[in-house]
């Protein structure tokens, strides 16, 4: 069933931690907004997790005012990194007949659209995880499976975190280079040693969920000159680096101006050493690509997306920028 022009668009930006669902006019206005928890169906399964999605949506309607039935819905979710996952997710959210029409997507391209003015470029997000994808006007994409160490990834808060606890250990007992790492992620936690903390870690005293909180300690000891912590930001920066320009290469736009978006918690905190690197690695592989900075919210991309969709014209988009001051 195709796209009823008359109709508004459904926008849904489901991330690990939190959801906003936007209904939005074909002229680009916001209509009703809601926001819900984390979207993780390798967690709870696809259905309990369309499930959530589904109760989000019923109050932006509630808001906007309108029955739950819509001429197309973009629907850019967490954990749909592989084709068979959008897939599956696809089949859920046709099922609920919020429309005939629904595209699915990673929801690293509502990042990447928030921050482009057309539907081309590359986009890597970097926060608790690490991912990359890119896109061109005649539809072609460009991403990574970007579900872990098998897929070949390195990165995100959470990899960085482990990683500095890795040589925090190794410094302290001998086994690798001096760091000032072992002094610092310990106090972080009011601890003394590493293996005060390797213990609290290990026994639950320390909740795995705050090892996350690492990732900045790591990055201020890079900052006061640590070489190991540096080699550390330097490699994240490599990572940041390799995704992008293969993703341009794979699109075509290694050879002319393209913009690379970066997001997520931790690119988006503009650390200098980290960015510098980036800069530096950038001009060397990719010497035509435009760096900027995603501070948007996603859901205007999933809602940039949806009026593509569409084909509602610049007017609308910059009507929907303008909502979320973008």
């Amino acid at each position: 069933m195709g796209v009823n022009p008359d109709g508004v668009l459904l926008a849904i930006d489901a991330g690990n931690s939190k959801t906003d669902v936007a209904v939005v006019g074909r002229d680009g206005t916001v209509l009703g907004a809601a926001r819900g928890g984390g979207f993780q169906p390798p967690v709870v399964g696809v259905g309990t997790a369309v499930d959530s999605l589904a109760e989000i949506v019923g109050r932006a309607c509630e808001a906007a005012g309108v029955p739950a039935r819509f001429a197309h819905v973009t629907a850019c979710l967490a954990n749909a990194d592989l084709p068979v996952e959008e897939t599956a997710l696809q089949a859920e959210v046709l099922g609920r007949g919020w429309s005939g029409s629904v595209r699915v997507h990673n929801d690293t391209f509502a990042i990447l659209r928030a921050g482009i003015d057309e539907p081309r470029g590359v986009a890597v997000v970097c926060g608790a995880g690490i991912n990359c994808v890119g896109m061109t006007p005649d539809g072609r994409t460009a991403r990574f499976p970007a579900i872990g160490k098998i897929s070949g990834d390195w990165g995100g808060g959470s990899g960085m975190a482990e990683e500095a606890l890795w040589f925090a250990a190794r410094a302290e007992d001998g086994r690798g280079e001096p760091s000032e790492l072992a002094r610092a992620l310990p106090a972080h936690f009011g601890l003394e040693s590493m293996y005060a903390l390797i213990e609290a870690l290990h026994l639950g005293l320390v909740p795995f969920g705050r090892r996350h909180e690492l990732t900045p300690v790591l990055f201020r000891v890079s900052a006061a000159g640590d070489p190991v912590a540096l080699s550390l930001v330097h490699r994240l920066a490599e990572e940041v680096v390799a995704l992008s320009s293969v993703a341009l290469g794979r699109l075509g736009l290694l050879d002319e101006e393209a913009p690379v978006m970066l997001g997520g918690s931790v690119l988006a905190a503009r650390h200098p050493q980290l960015e510098e690197r980036i800069r530096e690695l950038l001009a060397e592989r990719a010497p035509k690509a435009v760096i900027g900075f995603v501070t948007a919210p996603p859901v205007l991309g999933a809602g940039l997306l949806a009026l593509d969709e569409v084909a509602a014209g610049p007017e609308a988009a910059a009507r929907l920028r303008e909502h979320y001051g973008a």
